[in-house]
C-alpha cells in the first residue's frame, strides 16, 4: 500500500517537474508512510526524491515509534546537538525544484529556504493533495467503519438515549466525545452541541448554556479511527438535529426544505460534474424557502486522514468530481438570535453514483420534553 503511494507521488512529481518533496508534520506523513510526527520544535522531515526511496530525518528518541518500511523509506535519527537542517539540505543535494508540505512549520521552511538559495519552491499540497483526495478501497472501508460508529451515536441521540433537557451543552458534548471513543475512534476531533439560538453559529463552542424544552439542538461530531500500529486513522463527521418537544410549523417547514436540499445535492454528486455545481444545487433548494441567504458556508469538504481536506464543494471550484472522492454534503441555515439547522453526511463518489457512508435517520428527531 505505502510503496504504491510513494510510486504515485513520484509520478506526480515527474509530471510537475519537482525533483524533491519535503514533508513534515501533518497528515501527509501518515498517509504516505504510516507515521504521524509529533508537532515538536525538533525537525521531522521526509525527503522524497523523484526516483529513489525516501529518507526520514527524525529526532533519534522518536525512532522507536516508527514502523520501518525499507521499500518506502530509510530512517535517519539525529541527536540533540546535530544540525537537522543541514542533514536535510545534504539529502536535497543539487535539486533545483523543491515542493514542501503545506503543514511544515514556517521556522523550518524559512531555514531551509535560507540554506538552499536559488531553488524554486512549490506547495507540496499540489502534489500530494490530489492523490489523497482519491480514496482507494481500503481507505473507503476505513471511512465506512468511522461513519458506522458515529451513525450509532446519532441513532442514540435521536432515540432519546442521550438526555438533553436540563443538561448543559458542554455536558452533552462530553458524552458525545466519550461515545466516539467507545465506538473505536482513537481521538475526538470535535463535538459541537448548539441549543436554540446558539444553533445559528455553525461552529458554536459548547458551553454552560442549559438545554431547554421546545428548542432545536444541533449536534455535529466526529473523530479519527484507531488503526493498527503504523497505519493512519480516518475521520468521521456527521450532523443531526433534535428538537426537544413539538417543533413549530415554521421550523418543520424549514427543516423539510433543508432535508430535500441535502438529498438533491447528494444525488447531484456524480462523477464528472464540477464541484461548485453540487454546491449550487443545495443553494437552489434552500432558495425555495428563502433560506439560501442564511446558508453561510460551503456545501462540503473532503475527508480522509484529515477532517477537512481536498476536495472542497464551493462556488468557484470548477474542478470535476472524480471516482474515489470522499466529502461531506452539509447544507444548513443559521438565523441570528433565532435558530439554525444543518444536515451532514459523508459521501463517496463512485462510477455507479454517489454512496452515502452515513445512514442515520435524516429526519428531524423529536424527543420528549
Amino acid at each position: 500500500m505505502f510503496a504504491d503511494r510513494l510510486r504515485r507521488v513520484q509520478e506526480a512529481m515527474e509530471q510537475a517537474n519537482i525533483e524533491v518533496l519535503l514533508l513534515s508534520v501533518g497528515p501527509d506523513l501518515p498517509w504516505l508512510m504510516g507515521y504521524e510526527a509529533m508537532p515538536l520544535e525538533r525537525l521531522t522531515m521526509l525527503v522524497v526524491p523523484r526516483d529513489t526511496t525516501a529518507s526520514l530525518f527524525i529526532p533519534a528518541f522518536e525512532v522507536p515509534r516508527v514502523v520501518e518500511r525499507p521499500d518506502v523509506f530509510s530512517v535517519e535519527g539525529w541527536g540533540e546537538t546535530d544540525d537537522a537542517i543541514a542533514n536535510v539540505v545534504a539529502a536535497v543535494g543539487s535539486a533545483a525544484t523543491i515542493a514542501i508540505g503545506d503543514h511544515t512549520w514556517s521556522r523550518f521552511t524559512l531555514a531551509l529556504q535560507e540554506a538552499l538559495p536559488g531553488r524554486t519552491w512549490h506547495r507540496g499540497g499540489a502534489i500530494v493533495g490530489p492523490l489523497r483526495a482519491k480514496k482507494d478501497p481500503e481507505e473507503i472501508a476505513a471511512l465506512q467503519r468511522a461513519a458506522d460508529g458515529v451513525d450509532r451515536i446519532a441513532a442514540e441521540l435521536q432515540s432519546g438515549q442521550i438526555p438533553l433537557i436540563g443538561r448543559t451543552e458542554a455536558e452533552v458534548s462530553a458524552e458525545l466525545g466519550a461515545r466516539i471513543l467507545e465506538e473505536g475512534h482513537a481521538k475526538v476531533n470535535f463535538a459541537i452541541v448548539a441549543a436554540g439560538e446558539n444553533a445559528a453559529s455553525p461552529h458554536h463552542h459548547a458551553g454552560d448554556r442549559v438545554i431547554r424544552a421546545g428548542e432545536v439542538v444541533l449536534c455535529d461530531f466526529g473523530g479519527t479511527t484507531a488503526e493498527p500500529e503504523g497505519m493512519p486513522g480516518y475521520c468521521s463527521d456527521i450532523t443531526r438535529c433534535v428538537f426537544t418537544g413539538e417543533p413549530s410549523a415554521e421550523f418543520l417547514e424549514s427543516y423539510e426544505i433543508l432535508q430535500t436540499a441535502q438529498a438533491n445535492a447528494t444525488a447531484a454528486a456524480v462523477v464528472g460534474v464540477s464541484l461548485e455545481s453540487i454546491d449550487q444545487v443545495a443553494r437552489s433548494g434552500l432558495a425555495s424557502g428563502n433560506l439560501d441567504q442564511w446558508f453561510v458556508h460551503r456545501l462540503g469538504h473532503g475527508i480522509g486522514v484529515e477532517a477537512h481536506e481536498d476536495p472542497y464543494l464551493v462556488e468557484g471550484n470548477t474542478e470535476l468530481l472524480e471516482a474515489g472522492n470522499a466529502f461531506s454534503i452539509e447544507p444548513g441555515f443559521y438565523i441570528p438570535q433565532k435558530w439554525g439547522a444543518r444536515l451532514e453526511d459523508i459521501v463517496v463518489s463512485t462510477e455507479e453514483g454517489p454512496r452515502s457512508l452515513n445512514n442515520a435517520d435524516r429526519g428531524l428527531a423529536v424527543v420528549e420534553a
